[in-house]
């Protein structure tokens, strides 16, 4: 499974280490019995798989996040581009707007990317 690929419960998961990070791996257990319902060793058992793929670390007991979500989001952002649209990000923004029209906010916002990307280089 690719390292930007979550089911949704692993996403649920996620959220609760993004949103409380650093905490104790006990503190984690606590938080997914109550949100999840999970026992003690369904919880290792996806941190574990979640650390191997790079998000989060649990370093003597203590979970911190390696990867946001915000890098996180934009991983997977960057490969739904990639492979869907072969690194085209004016193919992406065409296909997304033939079938969603963008309020001026929004063409105003993606101006101000392309003016910020203009200046950098």
């Amino acid at each position: 499974m690719k390292t930007t690929e979550l089911g949704a419960i692993e996403s649920r998961f996620a959220d609760l280490i993004w949103e409380h990070a650093p905490l104790t791996s006990g503190a984690l257990v606590t938080l997914c019995e109550e949100h999840l319902h999970w026992k003690k060793s369904t919880t290792y058992t996806v941190l574990k798989k979640l650390c191997d793929r790079g998000l989060f670390i649990n370093n003597g007991g203590t979970v911190d996040v390696i990867m946001t979500k915000e890098e996180f989001t934009a991983r997977q952002s960057e490969e739904i581009v990639r492979e869907t649209f072969s690194g085209s990000l004016p193919a992406f923004v065409a296909a997304f707007t033939s079938r969603n029209s963008l309020s001026e906010d929004e063409i105003a916002a993606l101006q101000s990317l392309i003016d910020a990307q203009k200046h950098k280089t």
